[in-house]
């Protein structure tokens, strides 16, 4: 694992989103073309901000995404399909996306995205951290052992809690029950593992990563384990983790 601690979540995001387009424009040269996936939410608004301006043909790159909602249309101000479409694919030449579908038949839709994912490895995924130290949303305690790319998951509490304290809904009712995730399995398939965590809610989810050996029960432990992960953090994500432990 290697960490890199940045100012605030400006600098964090220009860094990492070069450290990411470094890694793409590799696999582009090395074989005409890359694969990634992206994260969503608050925490990585900064990175996919700078990462659309940096210098990639991304007409030669194929992006997936992590998670939707089950039953959320798209037009919901919280749907990830909405989110990435407008900070993301509008922003650039795309070669394809691939979209977490939540709506109609969800069995259906996780087969077919499977197929597409599975076709050829992710080159780069970034991969954000809950503060309830999540992965996608694999909530406290994640699955581990399934092989399959993504299922559906039921959200606890402090998930919902935070996407209503992200502004995404207005109270944790109005949060859906359950959602289709990438697996923590799939997620640990991706060459490299770019991990963008700003923010102080976000500083006991870190202390918790570096804190404990792998655990379910911190399902980011579990990045830990992958043999080229880099976190990048903020001082204020970082305020309460032992330095040492890097």
């Amino acid at each position: 694992m290697k960490c890199k601690i940045l100012k605030n979540p400006v600098e964090l995001g220009i860094e990492a989103a070069a450290y990411s387009a470094d890694l793409i424009n590799k696999a582009i040269k090395e074989k005409g073309k890359a694969r990634i996936v992206l994260s969503t939410g608050a925490s990585q608004f900064d990175t996919i901000k700078a990462l659309v301006k940096e210098d990639v043909d991304w007409s030669k790159v194929e992006m997936f995404h992590l998670d939707e909602y089950v039953g959320l249309s798209e037009e919901h101000p919280a749907s990830f399909r909405k989110y990435l479409k407008e900070r993301f694919v509008s922003q650039i030449n795309l070669k394809k996306a691939y979209f977490v579908n939540g709506e109609g038949n969800v069995e259906q839709n996780i087969n077919e995205l499977t197929k597409e994912l599975r076709k050829e490895p992710v080159d780069v995924a970034l991969i954000g951290i809950g503060e309830n130290a999540h992965i996608a949303f694999n909530d406290p305690p994640a699955d581990f052992d399934t092989k399959e790319a993504y299922i559906v998951v039921n959200l606890d509490d402090a998930c919902k809690n935070q996407q209503v304290g992200e502004g995404w809904f207005p109270t944790i009712d109005d949060v859906p029950k359950q959602a289709i995730s990438m697996t923590v399995f799939q997620i640990m398939q991706s060459k490299v593992i770019v991990s963008c965590v700003p923010y102080k809610v976000k500083a006991n989810a870190i202390k918790a990563l570096l804190d404990n050996d792998l655990t379910n029960k911190v399902p980011a432990t579990m990045l830990k384990t992958h043999s080229d992960f880099i976190l990048f953090l903020d001082e204020d994500s970082a305020s309460l983790m032992d330095k040492s432990k890097i």
